[in-house]
């Protein structure tokens, strides 16, 4: 087998954690097939982060060019597509981020290559796996040819670790095609809360909160006495009770913290697609019958409005003493 090359994506000046999982995943992949795993990073005025990806031990192509600055998929996607032709790459992997979902299609149709979404493990035969139906069924997949493009499941692969350093090179490749896009601006939502698909504790919200006030006034208070990030269902979602960058499913955010706190959310298939990896699973809900305590490890029927505040005074008091 060839190379793989691990797509290296950045914000703020930092790694998020789903960038950590790809470059463990491209690091087991070459383990399991053979070839050097590299990264790549696009950007401008990228050094230190180029030399923070080599410190995983990994060698490392440095695209630095300002139209590079901002994510446009049609620059990012002609660049790498070149990279990949010109280094003679196998396996080009991202993770399955809002990015990684927007690119790795596009890097597929320009490379004329195979794709495999959102998968969960690497075989030693190099064929793949990933789930499917809201992860009740696990296809086997097999990609002809090479390149090949897949995009993994942010809680599927372990973070990879600091060990030694690799090496940086500075790539320049031609961006073919006709590039339309532009960068306008970013509207981001700032919060002192953890990132949720980077938080090790997640207190997610149902319709049975009721309303968005109780989200504030109910929920807010516990999610802020445990350190943890707020989630919620599509269902709470589209009755507008919160935004959908809160939405935890099959058709939201993947996470896996250590803890899962499903408050008022009765865990329908879809949800539990997205939240079903977490170590340990607490649901609160007054339905004894709520799908979502056939999962969860620790389960409380009891109402909400009752039983939260109540946790809440209890975290508390066990910080105070």
């Amino acid at each position: 087998m060839g190379d793989i090359l691990v797509f290296a994506e950045h914000h703020n000046g930092t790694f998020p954690k789903t960038t950590l999982v790809a470059f463990g995943a491209g690091k087991a992949a070459a383990a399991k097939l053979g070839g050097a795993c590299k990264a790549v990073i696009l950007g401008s005025g990228v050094d230190a982060l180029a030399s923070e990806a080599a410190s995983y031990g990994l060698d490392v192509l440095q695209l630095d060019d300002p139209r590079f600055e901002h994510y446009l998929a049609d620059a990012h996607a002609a660049a790498l597509a070149a990279v990949v032709k010109d280094k003679g790459i196998d396996t080009f992997i991202a993770t399955t981020t809002a990015i990684g979902k927007d690119l790795t299609p596009r890097l597929a149709a320009r490379l004329e290559a195979p794709l495999a979404a959102d998968i969960s493990d690497i075989n030693d035969d190099g064929t793949v796996v990933r789930p499917m139906y809201a992860g009740n069924v696990f296809a086997t997949v097999k990609l002809e040819g090479t390149p090949r493009v897949i995009s993994v499941r942010a809680t599927a692969f372990e973070p990879a670790a600091k060990e030694g350093n690799g090496t940086v090179e500075k790539v320049t490749p031609s961006l073919e095609g006709n590039l339309t896009m532009k960068f306008e601006n970013l509207e981001e939502v700032k919060s002192d809360r953890p990132v949720l698909t980077e938080a090790s504790v997640v207190v997610s919200g149902g319709r049975g909160l009721k309303n968005g006030e109780n989200f504030t006034t109910v929920l807010e208070p516990l999610v802020d006495a445990m350190g943890a990030a707020m989630g919620a269902s599509r269902a709470a979602v589209d009755a507008g009770f919160v935004p959908n960058d809160l939405q935890v499913g099959q058709t939201g955010k993947v996470v896996a913290p250590e803890l899962y706190v499903a408050v008022g959310l009765s865990g329908a298939i879809q949800h539990l697609a997205g939240m079903k990896d977490s170590k340990v699973i607490v649901a609160i809900n007054k339905d004894e019958e709520a799908p979502i305590f056939q999962v969860a490890d620790y389960g409380l029927v009891a109402d909400l409005f009752k039983a939260v505040p109540e946790m809440k005074e209890a975290i508390d008091k066990l910080k105070a003493g």
